[in-house]
């Protein structure tokens, strides 16, 4: 079993506990400094989450952040790419980029089993529409950054006049209400809801398990392209 933080590494008493009890502990990062904290803290694994990703970021592309973290932090330590992979291919950079392996997170939300768990339309519609382009990095939904869809609700927050967003954890306590209703409305166009660039791939809703196989496939296959360039 594996526990992760996504804001920090959790408490240090905490993270004893969970190797006290066998378990693992991940931590997602968005600079080197911030991975070298979570493995001077005890934390196992590092999630090394680029800008592209959905809910809170930092403000480095993976392109640039996985390798500077696999280096920071060495080779004893596993490092997960995350952020704007939904792909085989994307799984197969991450992994070229010194990584051991990816994190996964706005891709399963376009799936049969979450729609079957969440049922709202309204969201649904939204991301099936969107593309790479229509997210925007924003405080306004706990306090820190944190991509979310980019509908009239975000746009409303950035015009002229808007108050701006509260420090965490009180803009979540202003906006929770705000939220819960938009979100029961059903409406694609307010609709709030943190989601990664990689939205724009998200063009239909299937299963996890054809997802996964469809992951599977595309990264064997680009391994091997890659394998014929370098003549192996």
């Amino acid at each position: 079993m594996l526990i992760a933080n996504a804001l920090g590494s959790p408490p240090v008493d905490v993270i004893e506990q969970c190797h006290e009890a066998g378990l693992k502990v991940a931590a997602l990062a968005g600079a080197p400094k911030h991975a070298l904290s979570h493995v001077a803290n005890g934390v196992d694994i590092i999630v090394a989450q680029g800008y592209e990703a959905g809910g809170h970021t930092g403000e480095i592309a993976s392109m640039v952040l996985t390798p500077d973290i696999v280096d920071a932090v060495g080779p004893d330590v596993p490092v997960l790419g995350a952020g704007g992979i939904g792909s085989g291919r994307q799984v197969a950079a991450s992994l070229a980029l010194g990584a051991q392996g990816v994190w996964t997170g706005s891709i399963w939300l376009g799936t049969e089993e979450y729609r079957n768990l969440a049922g709202n339309q309204g969201w649904e519609t939204a991301f099936l529409r969107a593309t790479s382009s229509d997210t925007v990095r924003t405080r306004i939904y706990t306090g820190k950054p944190a991509r979310l869809l980019k509908t009239r609700w975000t746009q409303a927050w950035e015009e002229e006049g808007a108050p701006q967003p509260l420090p965490m954890p009180l803009q979540n306590l202003l906006v929770a209400d705000a939220h819960n209703r938009i979100n029961a409305s059903g409406d694609p166009d307010v609709i709030s809801m943190p989601v990664g660039q990689i939205v724009g791939r998200m063009n239909e809703v299937r299963p996890v398990a054809e997802v996964m196989a469809d992951l599977v496939a595309e990264f064997e296959a680009t391994v091997k392209k890659l394998d014929g360039i370098a003549g192996i």
